[in-house]
């Protein structure tokens, strides 16, 4: 016998209502949902935290056998690590007339100062999804690593943004030794390193 396969149309949401609305919302929510020994849930209340969706790009040169980082300041990090400056892939929010393919260009030139020669879909996957609804959409871009110089960011978006040009392998590494530890960043240099034979 298969095992049941739940849906959307197994979730009854009974009620909605917004608790805080600035950059970001949080939403409360009220709902059942059915139960894997069968009927359904006790009325369940969880706060939702909504901040839209994003794009995540890893800039690869694959004839050098590159990876371009940038480096800025992530507040929220204070709490729990020795540096706020964090070393990550480019990643931006997608506005509401935006395409992930659009905001990939579009942050990968704003975060880097680089033009993807070609960008390339790999997969879309949920940030935190006990608390939140964001997902990220992930791509690698073709990218010329020698061209990856200077400070970049919007001085309106408070963007400080200096660039890493490293190895694919001491990139890899840094993630082994926990040096880059942000989720984004180490799903995509996993990948990388599992994937990058078939790249080139």
């Amino acid at each position: 016998m298969k095992p049941t396969v739940f849906t959307q149309t197994d979730v009854e949401v009974l009620d909605k209502k917004t608790l805080y609305q600035g950059f970001f919302a949080l939403e409360e929510y009220r709902f059942k949902h059915k139960l894997f020994a069968g009927g359904w849930s006790q009325e369940v209340s969880r706060e939702v935290f909504e901040r839209g969706h994003a794009v995540v790009v890893l800039p690869y040169d694959k004839n050098r056998d590159q990876v371009v980082l940038i480096e800025q300041i992530r507040f929220p990090a204070l709490a729990t690590s020795k540096s706020p400056w964090l070393l990550e892939l480019v990643a931006g929010m997608i506005a509401p007339h935006e395409t992930p393919l659009e905001v990939a260009h579009r942050e990968l030139q704003e975060e880097s100062g680089l033009v993807a020669q070609n960008m390339h879909f790999v997969n879309s996957y949920l940030a935190s999804p006990g608390g939140s609804t964001e997902r990220f959409y992930f791509y690698w871009a073709e990218v010329d690593s020698s061209k990856a110089q200077g400070l970049h960011g919007l001085a309106d978006e408070h963007e400080d943004i200096r660039l890493h040009v490293l190895t694919r392998e001491d990139a890899y590494n840094s993630v082994v030794a926990g040096k880059i530890d942000n989720a984004s960043t180490v799903i995509g240099l996993q990948w990388l390193q599992l994937n990058y034979q078939q790249l080139v």
